[in-house]
């Protein structure tokens, strides 16, 4: 259902909009949408805003939403694509290079948690997802197919904004670190390497496991600091900053995520170990190049 405002609909999933929507009714507006080719539905797809900024895509099937986020990104200085589902998202995707990726979670077609896992076993894309349901395990689902974020609707747009922000800076951050030439290039451990340029997992099999950049994060601070106890606030802050305290359990699904990828059983953890009543340790020995 649609509220109002003067001559324009706010999708009420979309909080704090009367200021964006007025004011862009006002000033007449900075958006100008581009379409990426003429065969592809508006209703699909579009291109707006600055174009050097980081490049944001909106996947979400309300068009109100989609046109909403849109003008309140553009005018922070991104530059936006949206799509309205996952055949959509794959043909903008196939066009261009995105710095991030806005999910809904309830699509047409295949679901946001699909895509999400899907998008995560290709790449390394950063990936916030947005849901109208917002009970725990829902959010705990959505980090599991490799989200690094997840905002429940109704959402503000100065949340939004700086959960973005937040995001793309830990993304970045992890791309410093590791391109920097004071930190080693790789980390070896039991069967596996850990390369920080791509920011991948290497098997000893020669198989390459992506990595999502909360995972990176994570694992980096435990192989930095091997056969040491971590609790939850230390891996906060050495792996996602205090910003994500409010979402102190994502350490534990982000456990379980790696133990996925790296334990032969990950119901019997021999790589991450659990300290009760401690937090979490990395076990082997690690080596350094």
């Amino acid at each position: 259902m649609l509220v109002p405002i003067g001559e324009v609909g706010v999708h009420p999933s979309f909080s704090e909009t009367r200021f964006f929507v007025t004011k862009f009714v006002k000033r007449g507006g900075s958006h100008n949408p581009t379409h990426i080719s003429q065969n592809v539905s508006r209703a699909l797809v579009y291109i707006a805003g600055m174009q050097d900024g980081p490049h944001i895509l909106i996947v979400d099937d309300h068009r109100e939403i989609r046109d909403l986020v849109s003008r309140a990104l553009t005018k922070e200085g991104f530059r936006v694509s949206t799509a309205a589902d996952g055949r959509a998202m794959q043909k903008v995707m196939a066009e261009g290079r995105f710095d991030l990726i806005l999910l809904d979670l309830m699509l047409p077609g295949e679901d946001g948690l699909s895509l999400c896992r899907t998008l995560r076993a290709e790449s390394n894309i950063p990936i916030i997802m947005l849901t109208a349901k917002g009970e725990e395990v829902d959010r705990v689902i959505g980090l599991e197919m490799g989200a690094d974020d997840y905002l429940s609707k109704p959402y503000g747009s100065r949340e939004l904004i700086a959960r973005i922000k937040a995001v793309l800076r830990r993304s970045q951050e992890t791309i410093s670190k590791g391109d920097s030439e004071q930190k080693p290039k790789s980390y070896h451990f039991d069967r596996w390497g850990l390369d920080t340029g791509a920011r991948a997992l290497l098997r000893d099999d020669g198989v390459t496991v992506p990595l999502s950049t909360g995972e990176f994060d994570l694992l980096i601070a435990l192989v930095e600091r091997p056969q040491r106890v971590l609790n939850r606030d230390q891996l906060l802050d050495l792996a996602r900053g205090r910003s994500a305290a409010g979402l102190d359990r994502s350490i534990d699904t982000q456990v379980s995520r790696l133990r996925k990828k790296l334990e032969l059983d990950p119901s019997d953890p021999q790589i991450i170990k659990t300290v009760w009543g401690g937090g979490y340790m990395l076990t082997p020995p690690v080596s350094r190049k």
